[in-house]
């Protein structure tokens, strides 16, 4: 059975008998992971591999584990400092920067790979206009040229690790003050203010082999009167054709306020699909869930099969015991958490 166009979530830190009723569904082809799953790390170990083992090839396993305060999995785990933290440091030092975002990366994919996930929703690609609410520290700098040389270390460490990227949100979700969890945000800018600025961390991080990419929840009428996820123009026009795209397009979560624009569960995920992304993300409603898998009718065409093949896990992952058997990745660990804390040590 080859993966299915929809990623879900579970409900909690171990499968119940409704998660595998829903896993082994055709339509699944991903679980994405949240704190409530997480209780320690053999608990965390055990629900991935029972994940794993509920169909083969195995569905893929993500999470959204970028540092800072979008951080899922803890007691533990390395802190990995905001993004922003980053691009503080490249102000200063460009190449200590982004030694220590290729040394975040490592360890993020590294520890992440040990208890069987395959991918984080990392980085975040959006520049920081200093308005926005749900970007914030999440992002590097308000800098392409920053933006760019931080992902792409980042990028690396975490191949370094197993681990492919994500850039999100396309084409920008920085500009705008709104919230796309709880409103539907929308940026009134012109399009070539778009792609001067904010697409630019994308189309470098596209041209450096990023693996996969997430829309923005956010309309820009100027472009089209659709969210970025749901537009054939955004994500056809000029993400495939005009930046030269051929990876992944996951949908953003469906159950937010920015894509309910996209009518009932089943229609915003066709409209999606229909647009371009090849697979859908639908969290924390599992009454939803039921309802778009008993409803949705879809045919994952090759070109998807293929690209998500491509975000399982690579290598054979080093076990936590094994890493922390590392000196090198020891020194790493130690020198990522003193980003934020003693700045001043970092360029002794």
């Amino acid at each position: 059975m080859s993966l299915g166009p929809v990623m879900l979530d579970v409900v909690g830190t171990e499968l119940s008998a409704d998660d595998i009723r829903r896993l082994q569904h055709p339509l699944v082809g991903g679980v994405i992971l949240f704190a409530r799953n997480f209780e320690n790390c053999a608990q965390l170990s055990a629900l991935t591999a029972s994940i794993h083992a509920v169909r083969s090839p195995p569905i893929l396993i993500a999470v959204d584990h970028e540092g800072g305060r979008v951080q899922r999995f803890r007691e533990g785990f390395t802190k990995i400092p905001p993004m922003r933290e980053f691009g503080k440091i490249w102000d200063k030092n460009p190449k200590k920067a982004r030694e220590l975002a290729t040394e975040a990366g490592w360890i993020l994919a590294a520890e992440l790979r040990a208890h069987g996930v395959d991918f984080s929703f990392t980085p975040v690609l959006d520049m920081d206009y200093g308005d926005s609410l749900v970007i914030g520290d999440r992002a590097f700098h308000r800098n392409s040229q920053a933006i760019n040389e931080l992902a792409f270390s980042l990028m690396q460490g975490l191949k370094k690790g197993g681990m492919a990227a994500v850039g999100k949100h396309f084409p920008g979700h920085g500009f705008v003050v709104a919230d796309s969890h709880v409103s539907i945000p929308i940026d009134e800018r012109e399009f070539d203010q778009i792609a001067q600025n904010d697409m630019q961390p994308f189309r470098q991080m596209i041209d450096e082999g990023l693996a996969a990419i997430m829309p923005a929840h956010v309309i820009y009428p100027k472009i089209d009167d659709k969210p970025a996820g749901f537009s054939t123009k955004w994500l056809q026009k000029v993400l495939r054709e005009r930046l030269g795209f051929n990876g992944v397009i996951f949908s953003d979560d469906l159950s937010m306020e920015g894509a309910t624009v996209g009518g009932d569960v089943t229609t915003r995920s066709l409209a999606a699909l229909n647009a371009g992304c090849d697979m859908v993300l639908l969290c924390n409603r599992p009454d939803l869930a039921d309802e778009l898998l008993a409803n949705l009718e879809w045919k994952m065409s090759a070109f998807s099969i293929t690209r998500l093949a491509r975000m399982h896990g690579g290598r054979q992952p080093q076990s936590m015991s094994h890493l922390h058997e590392s000196a090198e990745f020891v020194a790493a660990v130690k020198r990522v958490g003193m980003v934020g804390v003693a700045e001043t040590d970092l360029f002794a």
